[in-house]
């Protein structure tokens, strides 16, 4: 009982150690830079939204975090890659609804599990889906839209920039919502879809702002509906879908701040608190509007919960779709 005694209070000891090493880690944290991973191209949307965060933060955190783009195979490279670091908060991940959810059902394989191998810290950014339309399309609003659809079966195109984005999957479910047909065109970037929406070739979109503003702008496309609670900033004569007869269709690409699993929790907690206090900011949420884009934050153990969410949902879009699976 003796020995069970000491090595008891042995034990104890090292797990306050441990914790109060912890603690003191995450009191001094950071002390040097910060690396961020995007796991798609510079200048994206994605890139663009979370270079505004990082500086923000950087600011009041006192060190750089640094964007490292690590795009391909619809972010996974990226993601795989910074599940692999160390945990000791100086790697982290912007990833997106497409590599941490959807990508989950889409892929046959993946490098990381996105609940396993991660810590989530919070979602920061939502880009409501536009529905878009050429102006070739001869449809001015969603309910015209969707009569032209179910008069026109398989007929009618829509582009995206890959199978299994949010882009594709918004389609496939407004499909699944209307009882429509439509045929999905994917691309290798939105600068290949965005002539052929304009020409009429792919006159349908389910897009983020960024994406559609220059077609917007120069009149060869038109929004019908914004897929989100509110009307955007930048379109504001756009209704949204509730507005537009169709309210069940809800539907944003988002993106999360993560960290590979391990990563201690308080230093979780700052990276939290210091995400709050950035996307509090005026200017940080007035930049994100410009993009189309709306800020989101959720508390670290609610932010768990929105990725599982976020996984069964695009499970069910992508089974009901019969999307096959990419080896």
């Amino acid at each position: 009982m003796k020995s069970f005694g000491r090595a008891f209070v042995l034990g104890a000891s090292l797990t306050l150690a441990a914790i109060a090493g912890g603690t003191a880690q995450a009191a001094d944290y950071p002390t040097r830079p910060i690396t961020a991973i995007i796991p798609f191209a510079g200048g994206s949307a994605s890139d663009v939204v979370s270079r505004i965060l990082f500086e923000r933060m950087s600011r009041s955190m006192g060190q750089p975090i640094v964007v490292e783009n690590r795009p391909g195979a619809g972010g996974n490279i990226g993601s795989a890659y910074a599940a692999k670091a160390t945990p000791d908060g100086y790697t982290l991940l912007g990833g997106g609804s497409g590599p941490v959810a959807a990508n989950v059902t889409l892929y046959k394989h993946l490098d990381y599990d996105p609940e396993k191998d991660f810590e989530t810290i919070s979602p920061f950014a939502a880009f409501t889906i536009i529905v878009v339309a050429s102006n070739k399309l001869p449809v001015n609003s969603l309910q015209e839209l969707i009569v032209y659809a179910k008069a026109h079966p398989g007929e009618l195109n829509y582009g995206s920039v890959g199978i299994g984005s949010s882009q594709h999957l918004a389609g496939e479910f407004f499909s699944q919502l209307t009882g429509t047909k439509l045929t999905h065109v994917p691309y290798k970037n939105i600068g290949q879809y965005v002539p052929d929406l304009m020409a009429g070739q792919v006159p349908l979109g389910f897009q983020w702002y960024p994406n559609v503003s220059a077609a917007l702008a120069a009149k060869g496309a038109k929004a019908l509906a914004v897929a989100g609670a509110n009307r955007l900033d930048v379109l504001p004569d756009t209704p949204t879908t509730k507005e537009a007869g169709l309210p069940d269709y809800i539907v944003s690409g988002w993106f999360a701040l993560l960290a590979p699993k391990g990563t201690p929790p308080a230093i979780v907690d700052k990276l939290n608190s210091e995400m709050k206090m950035a996307l509090a900011d005026p200017d940080v949420r007035a930049r994100f509007q410009q993009q189309g884009a709306e800020t989101e934050y959720l508390p670290p153990d609610q932010a768990k919960k929105f990725i599982s969410d976020e996984i069964a949902k695009y499970r069910d879009i992508i089974t009901k779709a019969g999307i096959p699976q990419i080896e």
